[in-house]
């Protein structure tokens, strides 16, 4: 919104500013941060207000999170409303591929919101349907993959870029939106399932963001592609506002999720965020490079699908609890020592999913 200041900018004054995509970034995430120090604790204690019980606790889980029984969940709904108010405040709202992921972390968000509020009302762990909450999102998927391929150069168009070869695509045709679908649907279950510990989930999602927005400046930019030797999206440098937007919100409610949590980020942000990461690399043509800045994620899913196929299988399990997060957990690891530990590795993935972009 704040771009149109550029309107009464003769080239050399302060309006000037607004036209630099590092700038507004910069004042995004700024936004966002201040947003969430504000804003933080009175959310609180409204949600823990009209929760009273708090998130209800898996009667299978392990024993300390017993101690965690009466945490307000939804805290998500700070982060949604951070990024959400500084993206529209600081990006240019002319620009597609702002739109397509903004919409599609809101949908899944309230997609989230509505199994929050299931649970949370009548104090059980199942919410809405597994099949309701997955059918809503690939349509909510189908429609944001559909939309970035229409707005893709006409050379990119249902192609999938392949990461470490120059020039190399693989026409998907008409299979290039269930691709879609695939990519936004799984990175966003994905982190859903990834958030089961306090401040396990958000610092790999802002990691995992600020690679992509790294990766989205960089494709959107001519000189920087034709340096780089990889594929050309213009207009995708625009994301790089809507990242900083969620580090600033992301890290103001880490500091309310920081262990012990006051607040749990919920399916209201996990499923919006994860959402978020998906459509990203959709619109910056980066599906393949998602799974490895994300490859946490995709280890915690991984897990559930062989601890479930596995058990339906031999009627034993691979892990002692899935997701692999808690077989740590039982093995006897520190809630700190496992939280600390996939920050780590998150960030090495974020470096080998970075390094993509130059290796060619």
């Amino acid at each position: 919104m704040l771009y149109l200041l550029t309107e009464f900018s003769d080239g050399g004054d302060v309006f000037n500013l607004f036209r630099y995509i590092t700038f507004r970034a910069g004042a995004a995430f700024f936004t966002a941060l201040v947003f969430g120090f504000l804003f933080g604790r009175p959310l609180i204690d409204l949600l823990r207000r009209k929760q009273k019980k708090g998130q209800p606790i898996r009667a299978d889980g392990p024993q300390t999170h017993f101690a965690k029984a009466g945490t307000p969940t939804m805290g998500g709904l700070l982060i949604l409303s951070a990024l959400i108010v500084s993206t529209l405040l600081w990006a240019r709202l002319d620009n597609p591929y702002v739109w397509i992921v903004m919409l599609v972390t809101v949908a899944f968000g309230l997609i989230g919101f509505a199994d929050d509020y299931a649970k949370v009302t009548k104090q059980n762990t199942r919410g809405v349907s597994g099949r309701v909450r997955f059918i809503s999102g690939l349509v909510i998927a189908a429609l944001a993959a559909y939309a970035a391929a229409r707005f893709h150069p006409d050379g990119l168009t249902n192609q999938l870029a392949v990461p470490l070869f120059k020039n190399l695509l693989i026409n998907l045709g008409w299979f290039f939106v269930p691709f879609g679908m695939i990519v936004i649907v799984g990175a966003a279950n994905a982190v859903n399932l990834t958030d089961g510990l306090d401040g396990l989930a958000i610092m790999p999602v802002m990691i995992a963001a600020s690679t992509l927005g790294a990766i989205a400046y960089a494709v959107g930019r001519a000189d920087f592609t034709e340096y780089l030797g990889v594929n050309y999206v213009p207009g995708t440098g625009e994301l790089l506002i809507f990242v900083a937007a969620l580090v600033g919100g992301g890290l103001g409610f880490l500091w309310y999720n920081a262990p012990p949590a006051a607040v749990f980020m919920g399916d209201t942000g996990s499923l919006a965020l994860g959402g978020a990461l998906g459509a990203m690399a959709v619109c910056t043509k980066h599906e393949i490079v998602l799974a490895i800045v994300g490859g946490l994620f995709v280890v915690e899913a991984l897990s559930v699908i062989i601890q479930v196929l596995y058990f339906k299988r031999t009627g034993r399990r691979v892990f002692l609890m899935a997701p692999i997060h808690h077989h740590f957990e039982k093995k006897g690891w520190g809630e700190a020592q496992i939280v600390i530990r996939f920050w780590i590795i998150s960030l090495i993935l974020a470096l080998i999913g970075l390094a993509t972009l130059k290796i060619r």
